[in-house]
């Protein structure tokens, strides 16, 4: 790729650490993924989290896409305990007080839905009479934010699988799996400017 910039999009499955390097035995992207040894994650995902995430060296992604004045809207499919209600999402969609770092934040408002995962997330080993799935998109990203929310409406998150960056999208892989991008394409999707 032009001037050794390197795009990839990876699905990170649950259980694995946002970061190549080894922690305390845990499993880590460099276990999973067989990728050139200069990228990095931008951005991340926690350990109990999966999903689409974004690799590269090209480091003039990381200001742009995660500085918070910026507001990208990433997107997630949430798997809630119970059958979630109108009541706890319009609550979701104007916003919640959540704790982070010790102080009660007030989170944006966000686009949420109640609906069906597309098919390369497989469900877990539950009864979907006691589960519920909800599309839930923040133009923010505080710590554990959408687990928050969701508890917060009484509803706690059993599965959560990030599926979009603005209009960059995790489409048909599934764990484990990755493709790079070309620049210009990758660039328009996540609606930044390209150099």
């Amino acid at each position: 790729m032009a001037k050794g910039k390197k795009y990839y999009i990876i699905y990170k499955p649950k259980g694995c650490l946002s970061q190549f390097s080894k922690e305390h035995g845990k499993l880590a992207l460099g276990d999973v993924f067989d990728l050139p040894t200069d990228v990095y994650p931008v951005g991340r995902l926690d350990e109990d989290s999966e999903g689409l995430l974004l690799i590269s060296n090209d480091k003039s992604i990381n200001s742009n896409l995660l500085n918070p004045l910026n507001g990208h809207w990433r997107t997630y499919w949430v798997q809630v305990s119970g059958q979630i209600n109108k009541s706890a999402i319009k609550d979701l969609v104007n916003g919640v007080d959540i704790v982070v770092k010790g102080k009660i934040h007030s989170t944006l408002p966000a686009r949420v839905k109640k609906g069906n995962p597309p098919k390369n997330i497989l469900p877990l080993n539950v009864s979907e009479k006691e589960t519920s799935w909800v599309k839930i998109s923040l133009c923010e990203g505080k710590y554990r934010q959408v687990r928050k929310m969701t508890a917060k409406v009484g509803f706690p998150t059993l599965r959560l699988v990030r599926t979009h960056i603005e209009d960059l999208e995790l489409g048909e892989l599934k764990p484990s799996e990755f493709k790079a991008l070309e620049k210009k394409a990758l660039f328009h999707k996540l609606k930044l400017s390209v150099d």
